[in-house]
């Protein structure tokens, strides 16, 4: 029996996705591609799941598009449309997705990290972007995000000469959260998780979308969106709903003190 190339483990209203190919790094084959497009359209239709994990089984996240494949095939390691596009399939997911990345992230694999909304790294994770080494343009949108979170500069240092970044550095650079060892780095994840799980459902998707949406605009576009967004939900918010709230963050707070 052929193994399943995307393993899935609910935790409560947590999804842990793992990348199941170790014995190739992960690489993203078309039926992994496939596989995994497919795993979070159906997480997305979940009502009982909040949070989604995306993390890879063995030494690597994932070490990009099956190159091997890809030279077979005649494959474009750009945009990949159809019906398995990365890029598309993970932002149609509403919830967050923390990326716990246990090894290597390399190119189309550093691409679909940076689709995640949060990253934790282990300290054996290293990233690297190869496109101008293998000659092929970034399609999963690597080039736009990436120095929009560690700066221009330092973006272009990484793109332009395909070297390495290791975890302690990602970590100063402002690309991953925080870094653990290799044991701790899912229950780590999984403890973000369902903190985050535990926030009003309405209110954590509603947020995910203002961040995104506004990240994807200008400055002043973005605060006139969250205005206008801001009003339609204080709409639907009663005094008795706020008094609900605090009474609960006050709790929590308390218990984070204990």
């Amino acid at each position: 029996m052929t193994e399943k190339t995307v393993l899935l483990e609910r935790d409560g209203p947590v999804a842990v996705v793992t990348l199941n190919r170790p014995e190739s790094l992960n690489a993203l084959n078309r039926a992994l591609r496939a596989e995994l497009v497919k795993t979070f359209d159906e997480l997305a239709g979940d009502d009982t799941v909040r949070v989604a994990i995306l993390t890879g089984a063995g030494r690597a996240f994932t070490a990009g598009v099956d190159l091997k494949e890809a030279g077979q095939t005649g494959f474009a390691l750009g945009a990949d449309g159809g019906s398995i596009d990365l890029a598309k399939g993970l932002a149609a997911f509403p919830w967050p997705i923390i990326g716990a990345i246990n090894g290597f992230a390399i190119t189309g694999g550093f691409e679909l990290a940076l689709m995640c909304d949060v990253l934790l790294a282990s300290e054996n994770a290293k990233f690297a972007d190869t496109h101008a080494r293998v000659g092929i343009m970034p399609g999963w949108g690597l080039s736009q995000r990436l120095s929009r979170l560690i700066g221009i500069s330092r973006a272009k240092e990484l793109s332009f000469s395909g070297n390495f970044l290791d975890a302690e550095t990602a970590e100063r650079w402002g690309l991953v959260n925080r870094v653990y060892s290799a044991e701790d780095l899912l229950p780590a994840a999984r403890k973000l998780a369902h903190e985050m799980a535990s926030c009003d459902p309405v209110m954590l998707r509603q947020y995910k979308a203002v961040i995104d949406d506004g990240f994807a605009t200008s400055f002043g576009a973005g605060l006139d969106m969250e205005i206008r967004r801001s009003a339609d939900h204080a709409a639907s918010v009663t005094a008795e709903s706020v008094e609900q709230a605090r009474q609960a963050v006050t709790a929590r707070g308390r218990g984070l003190q204990n």
